[in-house]
């Protein structure tokens, strides 16, 4: 099916139809809109007679579609010229002259107007903000957050590295305290001269402390080697990772696999341990390193390392089932045995946690408080409770969730279980928006928290601020989103949404063929991320974040890796630095993310290019617009089929036929445009030896033909176009929300993207809008749907 739902037979008449379309936008839009202005729509009312004369056999009265013909709606995005195009030259299927010419475009005209379009569909089906539960990522942010109720959140701070204190002698002594100093990684071979001068390198101590920050969510190996003694704490000061204090052999390489949560910072230290020894003394060695998620191995480097004080961090280490994605988004809909049963491990997992951790350290801060009974435990439970329940407890809830549970057993322990199992199974926790009996001020906090955190209010700025009545109006609301927003948390959750609206969220790993590609290998792609995730973040947190650097950059980062891959336009701008540092600038084969190998290289195949996977992803992605999977499975034309063919001549001559042009015309006019980017996105000027040929088209939501003739004017095209910017706002509301924005009411796109363009586009500024409309949203019991 195609966007339109309906469905193409070959024909000779295209280019006649696309006539009659340019003819009917000049001849019969203005008297449309001149005749519904007066209130007159004769031509709605005449393309409606034609419609249920002709169409709804197969279509429906109001294109819902039929079980016997056409069973998926007739709604889409195509302008009522291509509609009015699509119906001339095929439509009715039996009869394609029946309805032709000012036939054809009352017809589009009318079902444009009465059920296709996304303006008809909000007329008739109003959106409605659904009752979701906590995604994955959402409760795992928010058992952070539970934790960090107690710990502290990490402050974001611009200083990068881990804190090393070098001692001459095998202990921690002050007075034997040789150096001081921030070291970058943790990478060293100390070899027989030792770390410094006065530290005597045959017995030496060195104290390593900071935090790692997790920028994505999932499993983590970390890997030390070490040829000496060391014992590494992670996550808090008296939780153990690694234990070689006392070493075991030769073994010189320690690895621990943990689940860590996207925007945290993670507290480490490291206390290595150089000794005399009366055999032969092996120099001394160590290095700190991992493998992220959909990564390979390397040193952890330093954007990853905070140096400073990281408060404790707990991460919920508990198999999550994925969540519904049906939306185009995350939600969480699924309610089944398999959700139940996590949600109960989760919960069971941080009563551990909270007896083990949070409790002995909340009585040594109310030691000199009352104890009577048991006053302590119950108000660190209150604290607890309040905070997943995201405000005062009322005293019935009080007495239920709390004094019952405690009064049930004497075991301190025990009734932390009992008071969470129950409080964190509760719909009060797992269903954030059931927050009616809050005041106005409690639901915006909670807003601010779900929609920029994925979490709810933990620290005690954003608690005192609803408790104080501080976020009662728009305008406070905005200072809150505004301070919140750089938030470690924030910056995470953009990163993956950044990943959504690249359509790499999903990327495992990138292979390619060897023989082509012989150095395309997994430390190469590794490198790419990285260098793809610093361009990211430094576009939206730079001062200016501005939404158009991401097509109209004429610079990446880069690694001496890259270089030597991607050649000399890739070389860092620097020649001494970090190992990712910025490259040179090229504005002739450079356009941001539009250009950068690791998104061409997703976007292609093992050997070859595509034109359509990288057509389709700017239609639907970046442009927001509707295309339908193709009626019948698709395989490409084989390059050994045409040894003469370029790759657009191959793809040309492959959707050539009328039943694929209606989508490929869109497809293929942007594709074709990054055809000077190979399969692994390396810049090339030709192919067998041809000149690339790197024109094409879009036409827009509006039925505006715009042709471009390098990819230098399409990155211009889409960084100022009104359809890229309405898809970046629409996608960046789903994601951060996790609700249609016309839930919000049927201006809010709108607005919102007339607030992005004045803004200067820029994205921090948008996300704070979007946390706006969402706290300031009026929300009462019936607006959910159940």
């Amino acid at each position: 099916m195609l966007a339109t739902d309906i469905r193409l037979k070959p024909s000779t008449r295209r280019f006649s139809a696309i006539l009659v379309a340019a003819w009917w936008l000049l001849a019969f839009a203005p008297s449309l809109l001149l005749s519904r202005a007066k209130g007159g729509d004769e031509l709605l009312e005449r393309g409606e007679a034609i419609y249920r004369a002709q169409c709804t056999s197969c279509h429906g009265s109001e294109g819902e579609g039929t079980e016997d013909a056409y069973t998926s709606p007739l709604v889409g995005d195509l302008s009522i010229g291509e509609l009015a195009s699509v119906i001339s030259e095929t439509m009715p299927e039996d009869d394609p002259e029946a309805c032709v010419a000012d036939d054809a475009a009352a017809v589009a005209a009318y079902i444009h107007n009465a059920f296709y379009s996304e303006a008809a569909q909000v007329r008739q089906r109003a959106a409605r903000i659904g009752l979701a539960r906590l995604t994955a990522d959402q409760l795992r942010q928010s058992y952070a957050d539970l934790y960090a109720r107690f710990s502290g959140i990490a402050s974001v701070t611009e200083s990068r590295g881990i804190k090393g204190i070098y001692f001459d002698g095998a202990r921690w002594k002050n007075e034997n305290k040789k150096i001081e100093r921030v070291d970058p990684v943790l990478d060293f071979d100390f070899g027989d001269a030792g770390p410094g001068e006065g530290i005597d390198p045959k017995a030496f101590y060195i104290h390593w402390s900071g935090g790692i920050k997790a920028d994505v969510t999932g499993q983590y190996e970390i890997i030390v080697r070490s040829s000496c003694s060391f014992v590494m704490d992670f996550g808090s000061n008296d939780r153990e990772l690694i234990n070689n204090h006392v070493q075991s052999g030769d073994k010189t390489e320690f690895r621990r696999t943990v689940r860590l949560t996207a925007g945290r910072v993670y507290p480490f230290k490291i206390g290595f341990t150089q000794r005399e020894r009366k055999t032969e003394q092996p120099p001394a060695r160590i290095s700190l390193s991992w493998i992220p998620p959909h990564g390979s191995e390397q040193i952890i480097p330093t954007r990853n390392l905070i140096d400073g004080h990281a408060p404790a961090t707990f991460s919920l280490q508990t198999t999550l089932p994925p969540d519904d994605r049906s939306y185009g988004y995350e939600r969480g809909i699924a309610i089944n045995r398999q959700w139940d049963d996590s949600t109960t491990a989760a919960a069971i997992e941080f009563a551990a946690i909270a007896s083990e951790e949070l409790w002995p350290e909340y009585r040594r801060r109310h030691k000199k408080d009352s104890d009577e009974n048991r006053a302590q435990l119950r108000g660190f439970l209150t604290e607890l409770v309040e905070t997943a329940f995201r405000g005062p407890l009322s005293d019935s809830l009080r007495a239920l969730y709390i004094d019952q549970q405690v009064d049930a057993t004497e075991d301190d322990a025990e009734a932390i279980k009992r008071v969470l199992l129950l409080s964190l199974k509760s719909p009060r926790f797992l269903y954030p928006t059931i927050d009616f009996d809050r005041s106005p001020s409690q639901r915006a906090a909670n807003r601010l928290a779900l929609v920029l955190y994925d979490s709810l209010p933990s620290d005690n700025w954003l608690i005192q601020q609803a408790k104080e009545n501080r976020l009662s109006n728009e305008d406070q609301i905005r200072q809150a989103a505004t301070r919140m927003v750089s938030d470690y948390r924030v910056q995470a959750k953009t990163r993956e949404m950044l990943y959504q609206w690249l359509n790499l969220g999903h990327v495992e790993e990138v292979t390619k063929d060897a023989n082509l590609y012989a150095d395309f290998g997994p430390e190469l792609v590794s490198d790419l991320r990285a260098s793809l995730d610093a361009f990211l973040d430094e576009v939206v947190w730079s001062e200016a974040s501005d939404y158009r650097q991401f097509f109209q950059a004429d610079w990446t980062f880069t690694t001496d890796r890259l270089a030597a891959f991607y050649g000399d336009t890739w070389r860092p701008a620097e020649a001494e630095g970090p190992r990712l540092r910025r490259s040179v600038p090229d504005s002739e084969r450079r356009m941001g993310v539009l250009s950068h190998p690791y998104l061409m290289s997703v976007l292609a195949y093992h050997d070859t290019t595509s034109p359509i996977h990288r057509g389709v992803f700017l239609t639907r992605h970046v442009l927001g617009r509707v295309i339908r999977p193709p009626s019948e499975a698709f395989s490409p034309l084989a390059p050994d089929l045409h040894p003469d063919l370029t790759t657009r001549q191959r793809v040309a001559l492959q959707t050539s036929p009328d039943s694929c042009q209606a989508c490929h015309t869109r497809i293929n006019g942007l594709g074709f445009a990054l055809e000077n980017f190979d399969a692994v996105g390396r810049y090339r000027s030709s192919e067998r030896e041809q000149p690339i040929d790197s024109s094409g088209s879009y036409i827009t939501r509006s039925g505006e033909l715009v042709e471009f003739e390098t990819p230098r004017e399409l990155a211009d095209l889409l960084a100022t176009h009104e359809d890229s910017h309405r898809a970046f706002v629409i996608r960046t509301f789903q994601h951060f929300v996790k609700q249609p924005p016309a839930a919000y009411g049927p201006e809010t796109v709108e607005r919102l993207v007339e607030k992005f363009q004045q803004s200067g586009f820029n994205i921090r500024e948008l996300i704070v809008e979007i946390a706006v409309v969402a706290a300031t949203h009026p929300l009462a019991p019936d607006d959910q749907d159940a």
